[in-house]
């Protein structure tokens, strides 16, 4: 039976639960059962298609060490058909006191007939603290 995602939050808690989980089928679950969904990622090739994403998924999860998530920094842009969602991660295993670093991503979900889909999930490294310039640049245009 494939699960109902009510809302494009609801298939996001979804993801991230199989993730803190290492549950393959039910982070597959939340994918859209279409061959033009996409996975990037952080520091990774971009992976399309179902089997693709199912394998990168199985490889990270069959590492063995589960990784707790918390979200911070949402921001939410929703239409009656899309959703876009970006976060950042912030991983951290147990047991482990090494920081890791935080990730910033793009979450891209579709109202489909059997409830809210993920098609999209990019993760990037999120950049470091950048000092400011000491000049403020002249810029012409």
């Amino acid at each position: 039976m494939t699960k109902i995602f009510p809302t494009a939050q609801d298939a996001e808690a979804a993801f991230y639960e199989a993730l803190e989980r290492a549950d393959l089928e039910a982070m597959m679950a939340v994918w859209a059962e279409d061959e033009d969904v996409l996975c990037i990622h952080p520091g990774g090739q971009r992976l399309t298609g179902q089997d693709q994403i199912r394998e990168s998924w199985r490889q990270i999860f069959a590492g063995g060490a589960r990784a707790r998530v918390h979200l911070t920094q949402p921001l939410a842009i929703s239409g009656p058909m899309v959703a876009v969602h970006s976060v950042h991660e912030n991983f951290s295993v147990p047991g482990d006191q090494r920081p890791l670093p935080p990730v910033v991503a793009t979450n891209v979900y579709l109202r489909t007939a059997a409830g809210w889909r993920m098609i999209v999930h990019h993760g990037s490294l999120a950049p470091g603290q950048v000092e400011p310039p000491r000049e403020s640049p002249k810029i012409l245009h």
